[in-house]
C-alpha cells in the first residue's frame, strides 16, 4: 500500500493539471465598434440620404400628379445619389451588417428601377408601391448605422 501511495498522488496531480490547463478564465470578448474614422466617413454620406428622405413627399406629389419627366429626374438624380452614398457607407459599416446593408441597398435600387419602369408605363399605383418600398429602404438603412452618426 505504501508504494501505490506516490503513484496514486502523481495520477491526482496530472489529472489536477490536466483539468486546470484545459479550463479556460472566461474572458468575455469586447463587441467590435466603430473606429473615428469609420464614423467620420459615414458622416460624410449621411446628411444627403437624410435630405433626400426629408424630400420624398416630393417625389410622391409627382407620382400623384403623374408628372413623370420630373420623377424621372427626382429618380435619376437625387435617389441615384442616395444610392451611390449609402454604397459608400457600407464598406465602413461593421462586417456582420455590411451584408444587411448591402441587400437593401440593392432593394432600394431595384425600386427606382420599378418606379421609373412604372413611370415610363404612366402607372401611378405602381410607382407609388415602389416609392414606398424605396423609402422603406432608406429607413431600413438608416436604422442599421451608429446612433452617433445620424444627426436630425
Amino acid at each position: 500500500m505504501s508504494r501505490l501511495r506516490p503513484i496514486f498522488s502523481l495520477i491526482l496531480v496530472s489529472l489536477a493539471t490536466l483539468l486546470i490547463s484545459c479550463g479556460s478564465a472566461n474572458v468575455a470578448a469586447t463587441p467590435p465598434s466603430y473606429t473615428p474614422l469609420q464614423i467620420e466617413k459615414i458622416q460624410e454620406y449621411v446628411p444627403e440620404i437624410v435630405t433626400v428622405q426629408e424630400r420624398s413627399a416630393e417625389l410622391q406629389k409627382l407620382i400623384q400628379n403623374q408628372d413623370w419627366i420630373n420623377v424621372g429626374n427626382f429618380i435619376h438624380g437625387p435617389m441615384t445619389e442616395v444610392k451611390l452614398n449609402m454604397s459608400y457607407i457600407v464598406s465602413n459599416l461593421l462586417p456582420e451588417q455590411q451584408k444587411e446593408a448591402r441587400k437593401i441597398v440593392r432593394e432600394m435600387f431595384n425600386n427606382l428601377v420599378k418606379i421609373d419602369q412604372a413611370a415610363d408605363e404612366g402607372n401611378s399605383r405602381k410607382a407609388l408601391s415602389a416609392y414606398n418600398a424605396a423609402f422603406a429602404d432608406i429607413n431600413q438603412f438608416l436604422d442599421l448605422l451608429p446612433a452617433n452618426t445620424i444627426s436630425n
